[in-house]
């Protein structure tokens, strides 16, 4: 632990034998010395620092001796980083930047920087904001110097806020009792720098005091004064909803409640406005000459504060600027065709399952078969009791002809599972007790048969869906989305199934012309599910106002909704990304806005906004199962089908039969037409 708390408190000191003469009154007098430990003590006061990172060269290396350490009140680490006079910090070597990357890795939350050279000071900014290795957010305090506040510095005094710039008085040879003092001055947030940067005086240190005793390091983002901050939105379902009416259009959606929530608790007014082309570019991406269009183009140029347009919270955007806390996490996957499985040829059948007809098929034969054993012994039994009574020859038991015969009793049996009834009563108890039976057993499975025949009718037709990522890798479709980060994120995948999606992705920046392609069967596009649900609503609702509108375009309108697929919605989430408000690059507001969102989210304001962008596109999807539950003759398929197998079998048979009376009865030598009866005898006995 000794060796690691020494490597924080020096990591990188060159050595220096003797401090340079210049500015030798201050040292005399050790006034920089002394304003910088009051600094120091005032802000643990007020603040909690956890760590100090003194970025000096060797001017005013002298000032950090051991006197110093021991009149401050702070007990942190302390991460020293001493600079050669000559060292480019804007490329600093590699010992300074290990020292700087330890100190943002040890979470120092303030940084001295005593730098003689404005212009290295000014370059160790720039370096610190473009890479990150400063925390931006921390407290500075950094010597006054001219050359820090030039035009093309402005951007980084929006990023820097909590910063204290020591501007050091001579004293007034003339006057005895003069004395040397120090202006504290900062930066003028939130008002912008228009032109010329006039830093705000925030106290006067003389004669070992401050002369205000203000809060040197003031929190100043809880109120930002009515300020107006530039907010640049992309029209994308929820986040960010446009609805046109009368040429006006209403901004709504998740993203802008919570600005308008946030400006209401931060006190700043937000100006929205769409980056040029949006249509074209939406989100952005990086141009040949390194710049970036459209929303992110707006962020990454400083032009806007904030940024709104569902914003994924990935590496990429992490990148290029700053994203808050995720309000939500969306569920991001394919908009794919519908396929319509045309099995209504095969109504008849779909009621029971291939088993049950197995099933009935061998009751019936077993029934038919015990009805035919069961008659031919009460024949048997008959004819005892007519040899035992001496009745006619030629009397027979009534209604066993019925099933006297297999293949009628097959037949007759076949008649009660349709609800036939028999022409007669059969004789025998045995018989009859077996028909009630059978019967019952005919009333319930055809209940079954009529009521699952009756769902069949009135559902609507099954579709074929693609649901999860594996069967739609095993389609040949063709997949898309926006932007070239999207077909990264496959190509970055790990499995095979990412690597396949990728192989045929293609990049879509226009989702209308995705979901034509998607209706068209041969396209899926990826997005987020509210989006996708969004697309369409928006596609179904569209065709029907150009119905409206357009009635000579009727007919074409309804032949092309008829030869279009249905698009659905992928079940299986292909990620769950979390969504976040954008800033600009190492944003002073991020974190009470972290803080706000967090107390937002908590208390469900989230998604009782998410549930009202929402509502209008739930109350514009059309409930197709209740229009396709009404009966039309491509449901009645199969009874044509089963009428026409009748009409069929019955022509065979009837040509069998004309061909049997041709070619065998007529050609034998015993057939006579004019006494057919006697010819029938013969064949009779013969058998």
């Amino acid at each position: 632990m000794k060796w690691k708390l020494a490597l924080r408190i020096l990591i990188a000191i060159i050595a220096v034998s003797k401090a340079s003469p210049i500015l030798e009154d201050i040292y005399e007098q050790k006034d920089l010395e002394f304003v910088l430990v009051d600094l120091l003590n005032h802000a643990e006061r007020y603040h909690d620092i956890t760590c100090v990172a003194v970025i000096c060269d060797a001017i005013y290396f002298n000032v950090f001796d051991g006197a110093f350490f021991k009149r401050i009140d702070l007990i942190v680490p302390f991460v020293m980083i001493v600079v050669e006079e000559y060292e480019d910090l804007l490329s600093p070597n590699f010992d300074t930047l290990e020292a700087l990357r330890e100190a943002r890795r040890d979470g120092c939350n303030m940084y001295i920087i005593l730098l003689a050279n404005g212009l290295q000071a000014a370059r160790l900014l720039k370096f610190g904001d473009r890479h990150r290795v400063l925390d931006t957010r921390a407290k500075y305090i950094i010597l006054h110097d001219y050359r820090l506040f030039h035009s093309d510095l402005h951007y980084l005094w929006k990023r820097i806020v909590n910063v204290i710039f020591l501007k050091h008085h001579r004293k007034i040879g003339s006057v005895a009792k003069s004395r040397a003092w120090f202006d504290l001055s900062t930066v003028p947030f939130p008002n912008p720098i228009k032109g010329v940067f006039v830093p705000r005086r925030v106290d006067l240190w003389k004669s070992g005091k401050f002369h205000y005793n203000t809060v040197p390091f003031a929190d100043k983002t809880s109120n930002l004064n009515d300020e107006v901050l530039h907010v640049v939105y992309l029209d994308h379902v929820p986040s960010v909803v446009v609805v046109n009416s009368n040429e006006t259009g209403q901004i709504g959606g998740v993203e802008i409640e919570i600005i308008n929530t946030l400006s209401e608790k931060m006190n700043f007014r937000p100006k929205l406005y769409q980056p040029m082309n949006v249509e074209l570019h939406k989100w952005g991406q990086k141009q040949p000459n390194g710049s970036f269009s459209g929303l992110l183009g707006e962020m990454v140029n400083g032009r806007a504060d904030l940024a709104l347009g569902n914003l994924q919270y990935t590496p990429y955007h992490l990148e290029l600027i700053d994203l808050s806390i995720p309000y939500t996490s969306q569920c991001w996957t394919f908009l794919t065709p519908e396929a319509l499985t045309d099995n209504s040829w095969k109504t008849l059948l779909l009621p029971f399952k291939l088993y049950m007809w197995i099933a009935v098929v061998l009751v019936l034969l077993i029934t038919g078969t015990i009805f035919y054993g069961l008659a031919r012994y009460q024949t048997y039994l008959h004819g005892l009791k007519r040899q035992e009574e001496n009745e006619k020859a030629d009397s027979k038991p009534v209604g066993l002809y019925l099933f006297g015969e297999i293949i009628n009793s097959i037949l007759y049996t076949y008649g009660m599972l349709l609800v036939v009834s028999l022409p007669k009563l059969p004789t025998g108890w045995s018989i009859r007790f077996l028909t009630g039976w059978y019967w019952l057993y005919c009333i319930l499975l055809v209940v079954s048969y009529r009521a699952s025949m009756t769902a069949i009718l009135a559902n609507p037709a099954p579709r074929v869906t693609i649901d999860t990522l594996v069967e739609l890798a095993a389609s040949k479709l063709t997949c898309g989305g926006w932007g070239i980060e999207t077909k990264n994120f496959f190509q970055d995948s790990l499995d095979d199934i990412g690597q396949k999606i990728s192989d045929r992705f293609e990049i879509s920046n226009d989702p209308n012309i995705a979901a034509d392609k998607v209706a068209q069967g041969t396209f899926a596009y990826y997005d987020n599910k509210n989006f996708l649900k969004y697309i369409i609503v928006r596609r179904q609702n569209g065709f029907i106002m150009e119905t409206i509108d357009n009635t000579t375009n009727l007919t074409s309108i309804s032949t092309k909704n008829n030869n279009e697929r249905n698009l659905h919605i992928m079940s299986d989430c292909v990620v769950n990304i979390p969504i976040s408000i954008g800033f600009h690059k190492n944003s002073p507001l991020k974190p009470l806005t972290d803080i706000y969102i967090t107390r937002i989210v908590e208390v469900g304001l989230v998604e009782k906004w998410l549930n009202d962008a929402m509502y209008t596109i739930k109350t514009l999807e059309t409930n197709e199962e209740e229009i396709k539950a009404l009966m039309n003759l491509k449901k009645l398929y199969g009874a044509f089908i089963a009428l026409a197998i009748g009409y069929f079998l019955s022509v065979m048979c009837l040509i069998g039969e004309l061909a049997h009376w041709n070619c065998v009865v007529k050609k034998d030598p015993n057939y006579d037409k004019y006494a057919l009866h006697k010819y029938y005898e013969k064949i009779n006995k013969k058998q």
